[in-house]
């Protein structure tokens, strides 16, 4: 029988990975984004840890079979669908982007969560 050790998703010392949104999809500024992946499956379905973001807007295009839970610590963020329609996501709340979401993604405060992405092949 294997044993699994569960993993904490408290926040890491040090530096995250530090990207930014590609240049083609900015809207609004150039936020740095830092990224702490604290956990990947064997089979690298799926990939959990923690995400901060500085205030900023970009568009997103998830593909079929890729989809992410969050769920924000602190600040604020807004989806916005091609519909024009959008959803508001503050601290203490979680949301689902739904595998083939495009739209935009709009960090309104300083933002921290945890996340969950799922991408199947």
């Amino acid at each position: 029988m294997t044993l699994t050790a569960i993993v904490p998703m408290v926040q890491p010392e040090g530096a995250g990975s530090i990207d930014y949104p590609r240049e083609d999809r900015r809207e609004e500024g150039c936020p740095t984004r830092e990224t702490w992946i604290l956990y990947e499956s064997a089979d690298g379905v799926m990939t959990a840890g923690i995400w901060s973001c500085a205030v900023g807007r970009w568009r997103i295009a998830f593909p079929n079979g890729k989809e992410e839970y969050f769920f924000v610590l602190e600040g604020r963020v807004r989806l916005h669908a091609l519909d024009g329609s959008w959803t508001e996501v503050s601290a203490g709340q979680g949301a689902v982007i739904p595998s083939g979401f495009q739209g935009a993604f709009e960090v309104l405060q300083p933002v921290r969560k945890h996340f969950v992405v799922v991408e199947r092949g």
